[in-house]
């Protein structure tokens, strides 16, 4: 009796590719201190930026994988693959911490500037290393750019019960981080890092809230329907917040430029609270999800594109180009820091490290279907009947 052929496995959602990648590319512009480019990133288009591009898809992407997971093999399966993946970003934030450390430390003593040590963050670590390495290990030593990878590993390690959560009890898991986030914002609970008196740059008490409810979002295409429902109803509001955030964050843009442009409502609204993730951020954010989701379908034709390969193509080893992303920024740093800061030298940085994110982000995705050949073929081979 012949069995019966598998169903075929979910196409791919480009958009989540190519957001991360063009979240990805913003965070390295951001990064950039005095970067004329940053007008022109998604901090431009609102009250939040490429940080909660960055999380909302994490989270997303982590129920849409490890849910299918849950349901095919059970419970223990997907919370170790959950751990697993916790443990390769911890890998890989710990090996971006000493590179990072010996970075600055060289071109401190290259350029013979101290305040690098300080500008970065890495100032401790070079007073008191046997401290400094011990905390870095429990993630509670954060150096400037290195903020947001321990977030990450910290939604991980609590992904498993989450997971479980959103597949019986969707209703409880969203509400007890909604209340969590509540408690943040009206008594201001912060976690302490490393040195003391600082604080996590991510609080994960309030930035959980946006993983979760991406989670929630992207849990099972069977409730892609329901999913429709909401965005078609949540639409017009959408539409009015997004429009007045862009245009109060036009101004201010603006006025930054232009004394006499009036920053519309900055007395009210400043400072953004990004550690604590404030409501307006959440919600100005939320809205262009919403947007996105309306205008933008799985399978839109520009992300095909030609120009739009590299960003999809960074989004999809996104690890890997976040931390060259850190990397470069602060290289990009100081070279205008050293050099110039001029448009000739800005364009050339910000140029030049786009341009070696997406070239190795190509370069990862060669290899990846270079070592996917062999097993292509062995299959096809046997579908074949093993003839030629």
């Amino acid at each position: 009796m012949r069995a019966a052929p598998a169903s075929p496995a979910p196409s791919r959602d480009l958009r989540l590719d190519f957001f991360r990648g063009l979240a990805l590319v913003c965070i390295f512009v951001d990064h950039i201190p005095e970067n004329y480019l940053n007008y022109f990133t998604l901090s431009a288009l609102g009250f939040f930026d490429a940080a909660e591009v960055f999380i909302f898809i994490s989270g997303f992407t982590a129920a849409l994988v490890y849910g299918r997971t849950l349901a095919l093999r059970g419970t223990l399966i997907a919370s170790v693959q959950v751990l697993r993946r916790a443990w390769q970003l911890y890998v890989a934030h710990i090996f971006l911490f000493m590179i990072f450390i010996a970075e600055v430390s060289y071109t401190v003593k290259t350029f013979n500037n101290p305040m690098y040590n300080e500008e970065m963050g890495v100032g401790d670590f070079l007073e008191h290393p046997h401290i400094a390495v011990v905390q870095a290990l429990f993630l509670e030593f954060q150096p400037t750019f290195l903020d947001i990878l321990p977030l990450y590993i910290v939604m991980l390690l609590i992904f498993p019960a989450v997971l479980v959560g959103l597949r019986w009890r969707p209703a409880v898991v969203l509400s007890l981080s909604a209340l969590i986030y509540l408690l943040v914002q009206i008594f201001g609970i912060q976690v302490p890092a490393y040195p003391d008196g600082t604080m996590w740059t991510f609080n994960p008490l309030a930035w959980q809230f946006l993983f979760v409810l991406g989670a929630m979002l992207g849990r099972g295409e069977a409730r892609s329907a329901r999913r429709a429902r909401l965005i078609e109803l949540l639409f017009w509001p959408a539409l009015a917040v997004a429009a007045a955030a862009f245009v109060i964050r036009l101004s201010w843009t603006f006025h930054n430029v232009w004394d006499a442009v009036p920053p519309l409502f900055q007395r009210q609204l400043w400072p953004l609270n990004k550690s604590n993730l404030s409501p307006i951020r959440f919600v100005s954010f939320l809205a262009m999800v919403v947007l996105a989701a309306r205008w933008v379908s799985p399978q839109a034709a520009f992300m095909r594109a030609i120009w739009a390969r590299p960003l999809v193509l960074c989004g999809r080893h996104s690890l890997e180009i976040f931390c060259l992303s850190i990397l470069l920024s602060a290289l990009g740093h100081f070279l205008m820091s050293e050099i110039n800061t001029g448009f000739t030298m800005q364009l050339s940085v910000n140029v030049v490290g786009i341009a070696v994110m997406c070239l190795t982000a190509g370069m990862l995705d060669w290899y990846r279907a270079v070592q996917q050949m062999p097993i292509t073929a062995r299959a096809t081979r046997e579908g074949s009947g093993g003839k030629a």
